[in-house]
């Protein structure tokens, strides 16, 4: 950690979007606090994938909060009586959609940057590629950071924070193109909804299909070991 440098809590779940976040963070100059959530997904690769990137992106601190949404359910990954789908990214709002996951997680992200007196959140939402999920649209970043600056000590005192989601119009072989260009290492990252415990992709899920095409429409050999 370097004197003078701003502090920026990262979003972390181990896939290609958080992974070329916290590069892009980091390239911009911030000491990266990356986080990861323990939330009760169906596997636990994503989180080892996590630890992975944390260390080989160079953040300076990476937290797992334990955090069971699975007691909840309601989600093809928190629930595993719901399947996850394999035909296809569908129209409308799948059911891999996880509730209020996001508005969940970047509380989290919040209250943790107001301990370390970061005021800079990265997020990796896309609302190009995305799968319907309504928490990765433009206006919902734009209302999530207006909510931090009422809720919060700092923001009433006029310490404003800042949520960042530089993907959030790219296209997947965009994302593929930029984090490539900062060295980001594929191959330790998982997208897969059902990934088994080393982390071997499906290859059908909508993850898989979207991260597929991006590698394909990027020019990018893809690393993904699929089964």
């Amino acid at each position: 950690m370097s004197a003078g440098r701003k502090k920026a809590v990262v979003l972390l779940s181990g896939g290609l979007d958080s992974a070329t976040v916290l590069a892009m963070a980091k390239s911009q100059g911030y000491d990266c606090y990356a986080l990861s959530l323990d939330y009760g997904q169906r596997h636990r690769a994503e989180l080892q994938a996590a630890r992975r990137l944390a260390s080989a992106l160079g953040a300076v601190e990476h937290r797992i909060l334990p955090l069971s949404l699975d007691a909840l359910g309601g989600s093809a990954l928190t629930d595993h009586r719901i399947d996850v789908p394999e035909g296809g990214v569908a129209e409308g709002i799948p059911v891999t959609y996880v509730p209020a996951r996001n508005t969940i997680f970047l509380s989290l992200a919040l209250a943790w940057a107001e301990v370390l007196g970061a005021r800079d959140l990265f997020v990796g939402v896309n609302a190009v590629d995305y799968s319907g999920y309504p928490d990765c649209r433009p206006e919902y970043i734009a209302a999530f950071e207006h909510l931090a600056n009422l809720a919060t000590k700092a923001g009433v005192e006029g310490d404003a924070f800042h949520v960042h989601a530089p993907l959030v119009k790219m296209t997947k072989a965009e994302i593929i193109r930029a984090g490539t260009a900062l060295g980001v290492d594929y191959g330790l990252t998982v997208s897969c909804y059902q990934a088994d415990d080393v982390g071997t992709a499906c290859g059908v899920c909508d993850s898989c299909r979207l991260r597929r095409q991006g590698f394909a429409d990027a020019g990018v050999e893809d690393p993904t070991r699929y089964r």
